[in-house]
């Protein structure tokens, strides 16, 4: 099991687009935020597409996000969410 931490402004990021949706997209938005943190906890090193280094991208509809996988630490930081 990986530990998942979402930076700071990730946190804003993804704050900030659930204040801006309405509530079919909060919806939406909290369970794809639950479905991240699961599949991120179990499995970050085959979500998603890779990128430089061990940053990864994925897209759990609304969101997308931008995350970098620790192995030898068994961490996950997400870096970059938004709303599509």
């Amino acid at each position: 099991m990986y530990h998942v931490e979402w930076t700071k402004s990730a946190r804003g990021e993804l704050a900030a687009a659930w204040v801006e949706a309405d509530s079919t997209q909060r919806e939406a938005i909290t369970a794809a935020t639950a479905k991240i943190d699961e599949v991120l906890k179990t499995s970050p090193g085959e979500f998603g597409e890779s990128r430089s280094g061990n940053r990864r991208i994925a897209f759990v509809p609304p969101l997308g996000l931008a995350f970098a996988v620790n192995e030898a630490k068994q961490s996950v930081k997400v870096l970059h969410v938004w709303h599509f």
